[in-house]
């Protein structure tokens, strides 16, 4: 059975994160200080006492959620030699797999992430926009509820998540549109997400020029290892491939549920989750329930998993 590394993306950040890891590991806490410096943030300060709500803002949690990651990834690899055969990550998560497949320095994808955030709340340019997670319907159906949503706004079916749990981003009437149709068309449940943006839809196009633009500036390594693209679900060890495939998924779907297939396809029988809470996790289990799924959160996980393994 082959193992993959999976990283979250923005919604499992908490007051409080990644804290066991700043106490015991002085270099970890110094990528946080690095980080402050330069963006003239107080992140470090923010991920332990908040404000929840100033943490949840995309600009601080985006390069959070990456850090605490990046945390349990380093500390688990310090003692387990259980390794990859793929890395993959849901929308800022595929960021985090690049620094653990060898394409990005870690000090440069915090600094990505956070321009990554900025960008994708400046491109809406103020307009209202709303993002919702439709539970119990069909993908196929949710995709057809925002082509008819349509005529009041634009709103598109942008995180297919689970067979039953598909996000639709979009402007404010177009997701409110489409909400109320689900509804009427049998969902269990219409959630409003509370975000930055209308992320990966083309009403934030301005970001993926951006963030095209900034990548620029920021070296992309060839990798051994292979991440499995949100954008595609295809495999690829190529920096510059990854590069593109980065700012073109700021506008597309976040196609999980396929990324999840393909490595299971490919003879992925475990899959290990790093970083904040466990959402991947419980994505993955409603995928498939007969692959193993194991997280790394806090300092002390790494032994039950490395247990799993040599049992």
């Amino acid at each position: 059975m082959k193992t993959a590394f999976v990283f979250p993306g923005q919604g499992a950040q908490y007051v409080g994160m990644a804290q066991d890891f700043i106490s015991a590991y002085p270099e970890f806490a110094a990528v946080l200080d690095e980080f402050d410096a330069r963006h003239q943030t107080n992140l470090r300060q923010i991920m332990a006492e908040g404000p929840e709500d100033v943490l949840k803002e995309t600009r601080y949690t985006q390069p959070a959620i990456l850090f605490h990651s990046i945390c349990a990834l380093k500390c688990f690899e310090e003692h387990s030699p259980i390794r990859p055969d793929y890395v993959a990550g849901h929308s800022l998560g595929e960021i985090t797999a690049l620094v653990a497949n060898g394409t990005l320095s870690w000090n440069d994808a915090m600094h990505l992430v956070y321009k990554r955030g900025e960008f994708m709340i400046k491109a809406n340019e103020g307009n209202p926009f709303a993002m919702a997670a439709v539970m119990g319907l069909d993908p196929q159906m949710v995709i057809d509820i925002c082509k008819e949503a349509e005529k009041e706004g634009l709103v598109r079916a942008v995180n297919f998540n689970t067979p039953a749990q598909t996000v639709i981003s979009g402007t404010e009437s177009g997701v409110a549109k489409a909400s109320e149709l689900a509804k009427a068309k049998g969902a269990k449940r219409v959630v409003p997400l509370i975000v930055g943006g209308p992320f990966h839809t083309p009403l934030i196009h301005k970001a993926s020029l951006w963030l095209a633009q900034e990548m620029e500036n920021i070296p992309f390594k060839d990798a051994t290892i292979p991440l499995i693209s949100n954008v595609d679900a295809l495999p690829n060890t190529s920096g510059q491939i990854s590069k593109e495939k980065l700012a073109k998924q700021v506008i597309s779907p976040v196609l999980w549920v396929d990324c999840v297939r393909r490595m299971i396809q490919d003879g992925v029988g475990y899959f290990i989750e790093f970083g904040p809470q466990k959402v991947l996790s419980g994505m993955i289990k409603n995928i498939d329930r007969d692959v193993k799924v194991f997280n790394m959160e806090k300092i002390e996980d790494w032994k039950a998993i490395d247990d799993a393994f040599k049992g």
